[in-house]
Parts: structure tokens; sequence; C-alpha cells
């Protein structure tokens, strides 16, 4: 969130939520069956729950939704039985007094009861929900966006929080957004990142009365699919996983199949791209040919995505191989010329291009309970 907040966009500039089926049921007739919701933040949509429920009724495999988890625990057993399959929660920092100063709100103690609830409700959990007997969540991630001198001191803590967990804690390299005080110099590379992480096992970190872990050969490097944006690892031993997303030092263009609708029903190909597809006034024209218009507008997006967002690799190499502050700046430069909204006015749902398909098919990414079960992790 910027220093000096964010400009609220009239109401009836947001898609409604039978805008976004209709949106939404074009991307499944071209061969789509993931869908995500992001934000801002999805819970302060009214009729969420409704909204999940008709896009599940497309057909997708998956409904996701990233969530600052703020207000989501009240109402996450909800959204998983109207058919929410993954989320992903945004959590920087494990010390609520840094949270409240990065974040400039208070509810720490709320998106932990969000992570709580969450791992409680995932299918792997051995755990009953009261009152709950209804799907599970696939996946629960936590991305983290690491910022030299602010949060990277806290690596170790959110690796731990994998030791007992099925989650997947993300790290995120520390990307330009209007208004957010980007700095090359404060980007944590991935390559720095799994170097740190190898030295905290190799070092006995994790190492308690009852394992060993430096006995094992460390971390591993888990199968990735090509348009996978982040690389995935596991601490042997570990129930669950973390992984880079390396945007600035080492990106992942080549293997990008994602697209994005606005909450206000710009489509954008590419995040760190101004150039957006209008689609919200020919959605309400009353032409007899608007899903045909629709699909073509789509189409000439697609076909207008850049090759590239501006990193100079030209795609994913060794995670082991240094990418100097140089490549980072210089990518954040470029990436800065072209930036026109603040990362919480893109917020709407994500959208991925199927690379299964033909160029001109898309895939789109696009009762209060607390767990009594802990999250483990070391303080």
């Amino acid at each position: 969130m910027p220093e000096e907040g964010a400009p609220l966009s009239p109401s009836g500039n947001i898609l409604t939520n039978d805008e976004v089926v209709r949106l939404a049921r074009i991307f499944v007739q071209h061969g789509v069956n993931k869908i995500r919701i992001t934000g801002g933040e999805p819970t302060l949509r009214r009729g969420l729950s409704e909204l999940i429920q008709e896009l599940r009724g497309l057909g997708v495999k998956q409904i996701g939704m990233t969530s600052n988890g703020i207000a989501l625990w009240k109402k996450l057993p909800e959204l998983v039985h109207s058919g929410l399959t993954h989320l992903n929660l945004s959590l920087d920092t494990l010390d609520p007094n840094k949270f409240e100063r990065m974040t400039l709100r208070r509810g720490h103690d709320k998106v932990l009861k969000s992570l709580h609830t969450a791992l409680a409700l995932h299918e792997s959990s051995p755990n009953p929900v009261p009152n709950y007997s209804g799907p599970r969540l696939h996946s629960v991630k936590l991305n983290t966006v690491l910022i030299r001198d602010t949060n990277d001191s806290e690596i170790a803590r959110f690796l731990a929080l994998t030791r007992f967990n099925p989650l997947s804690v993300r790290f995120i390299e520390f990307m330009p957004f209007a208004g957010n005080h980007w700095d090359a110099n404060a980007v944590v590379t991935a390559s720095e990142l799994l170097q740190r992480a190898r030295d905290l096992v190799r070092g006995g970190w994790f190492d308690d009365n009852t394992s060993r872990i430096r006995r094992f050969n460390g971390i591993i490097s888990l199968p990735r699919e090509p348009t996978d944006t982040a690389r995935t690892y596991r601490i042997q031993g570990f129930t669950g996983t973390f992984g880079f997303i390396s945007s600035m030092s080492d990106d992942f263009c080549a293997g990008c199949n994602r697209l994005r609708i606005t909450a206000d029903g710009n489509l954008k190909p590419c995040l760190f791209d101004q150039k957006e597809t209008p689609l919200r006034d020919l959605l309400r024209s009353q032409s007899p040919t608007v899903e045909k218009d629709l699909a073509a507008a789509i189409r000439g997006a697609v076909g207008g995505k850049f090759a590239k967002h501006g990193v100079p690799n030209s795609s994913f190499s060794d995670p082991e191989e240094n990418h100097d502050q140089s490549t980072v700046r210089k990518a954040g430069e470029k990436i800065g010329e072209r930036l026109a909204r603040p990362m919480i006015l893109i917020g709407g749902i994500g959208a991925h291009l199927n690379s299964e398909n033909s160029s001109e098919e898309w895939e789109t990414n696009i009762s209060q309970y607390l767990s009594e079960v802990p999250i483990q992790h070391y303080m």
C-alpha cells in the first residue's frame, strides 16, 4: 500500500460478479481450466462465495485466490465449501511490530489466524475442522517479498514453517511498482537466498534433539513445469516446500502463460506492461456479437504480449548462478518505463495462456473458526 493510500474506483467502474462470470465463460469455452482471483483484496468483494461457486460451475478444475489474510479467516471455510481449491496468502514478516511498519496497518494476528485455518482445511490435514465436512484446499502457499535490511533476516523463520506443515513458502524478489520506492540494492536475489538457505541447513540451524537435518544432503530441487513461475525446493525431512519467484534477476518470461483482468475490466498481457485492453465497455455493450468481439479483443492482446518484460536474461538459468545488482538495476529501469499502476490497483482475475492449446486459446488462472493445531515454527 502506498504511504498516501490508493484512490478508490467508482463502483460503476468495477466488474460485477455477473460480468466476471460472463468473461470467465468465454475463456473456459476456449480451453480454460484454471481461474485465480487476486487483489487488491478479494475478501472485500460482496458475494465472493457465490462468485466462486458460479466459476466452479463453469467446469474449471482449479479456483485459486490470493489474499492478504486480514478478513479471510472468518470466511475461508465457506469459500472452500463453495469451490476454492488453491490459496495464496501474502505475508512479508512474522514480526507483528514489523508487520505494522511495513503495511501501515494492524492485523498480523488475523493473518496468522487465516494461515492456521487454511492449513487445517488442507486436504492432508489429519485434524478435523469443527462443524465442517466439505471439500478441502489442495494447496496453501505463502507469498513473501523480501527486502534487504527490512525482513531478509527472517528467512530461517519462514523456512521453519515448512518443517511440519503442508505449506509452500515462496520468496518473491522485490519488484518495482508505482509508489513502492523500489531500489535495486534492496533486492535479495534468488541465488543469494538459495545460498543462505543452504548455509542455514549446513550450519545446523534446524537441528534439534530428535533430528539432524544437516546429516542429509540438505536441500533438493523439485521438478517443475515449463510454465511454473517459481523454482521449488524442499529441505530433506520437511513436510512443506519453499521456492523463489525471481522476476528481477532471472525471468520466467519464456514459459509465462499468464494474463490478468483488472478489477475495472482491462486485460493486461504482462504484469509489467502499462498497455491494457479494455473489455468492460465491450462487455456492457448491447452488440449481438459481443462474445465474438470479446474473443477477438483477447486474441489481439495475447498476440501483443511482450516476449520479455525487461530482464536481460533470456530464460531461466541455474539458480546458483550469481546475478549481480547491475542486472537487477537494468531490469528495474526497463520495467519502470512501462508501469502505470501501483500493484494494489492491478488486482482482479489472474489469467494464463494455455500452452497445451493453439495460440488462439487461453487458460485463465483466472462460522468463525481458528484451528487448535499450532503452526509449527521457530521464533
